[in-house]
């Protein structure tokens, strides 16, 4: 089952602010990152979200590991790849808005978190240099209000819906009020996701809303059935069948 039979995207998120602790599924060097991409999209992904690391495994957005991170995943795929640029990466929004500046190589796409300070900012200048903007949307934070005044609302590639709560049993009640925090959105594309207890309900959630969603380790580190995952392209082909019985679960309600 590949993802263009059902659902029009699927991103990969490859490894998010995991660190090794969280397993060996975690890629954090820019040739891990780029196998684990392969494979991925060898399993149905159509897009990748990535977080650079510093050789010590954190989460950067230094020019020179965006580049070899970017160079890396380029030479094994040919999907769109996109970068986080959240404060915890460079907390400071004067610095974050150097770094994405001095960016030699550019990603398809960025990430930029509606809530955190200097999100306007950030999001102008990814604009200003041809960079898609991903506009992630928390729940549980004042995003929503932010992003629905915000005019460079109608301007960005899709809204990432983001649940933050990872209750079992709540986050879908959780991802629906997010949406309809969201409302219309600006008209943009919206990819409805959730973290690790709330993932998989989530990602169900949308298989039966028709929306665009996400998976990897970033995400969730164990399948549906409890089990570890054993690498992003688990997660995907997991992701997929999920997917699709949410929205045959729809089509059987209508």
């Amino acid at each position: 089952m590949r993802a263009d039979t059902i659902v029009d995207m699927v991103q990969v998120c490859l490894n998010g602010p995991r660190t090794a602790a969280d397993g060996t599924a975690v890629p954090l060097t820019p040739e891990s990152m780029a196998d684990s991409a392969a494979d991925a999209v060898a399993a149905g992904a159509t897009d990748i979200h990535v977080h650079p690391k510093t050789p010590c495994g954190r989460d950067t957005l230094s020019p020179r590991v965006l580049a070899e991170t970017l160079s890396a995943i380029r030479s094994r795929v040919r999907v769109p790849v996109g970068v986080t640029t959240g404060a915890w990466a460079e907390p400071d929004p004067a610095a974050r808005l150097e770094r994405i500046r001095s960016w030699t190589d550019l990603p398809d796409h960025a990430s930029v978190n509606w809530h955190e300070p200097g999100a306007e900012e950030v999001a102008g200048l990814l604009l200003d240099l041809g960079v898609g903007v991903e506009a992630g949307i928390w729940s549980g934070t004042d995003g929503a209000e932010r992003f629905a005044a915000s005019p460079l609302g109608p301007r960005v590639l899709r809204v990432l819906a983001e649940v933050t709560d990872t209750g079992p049993s709540s986050a879908v009640a959780s991802a629906r009020g997010l949406l309809s925090e969201l409302g219309a959105a600006h008209g943009r594309p919206v990819l409805l996701h959730g973290e690790d207890g709330g993932a998989w309900p989530v990602l169900r959630l949308a298989g039966e809303l028709g929306l665009a969603t996400r998976v990897g380790v970033e995400d969730v580190l164990v399948l549906p059935d409890g089990r570890p995952a054993g690498s992003n392209a688990e997660l995907v082909t997991a992701g997929l069948v999920e997917y699709e019985a949410g929205r045959q679960g729809a089509q059987r309600r209508c």
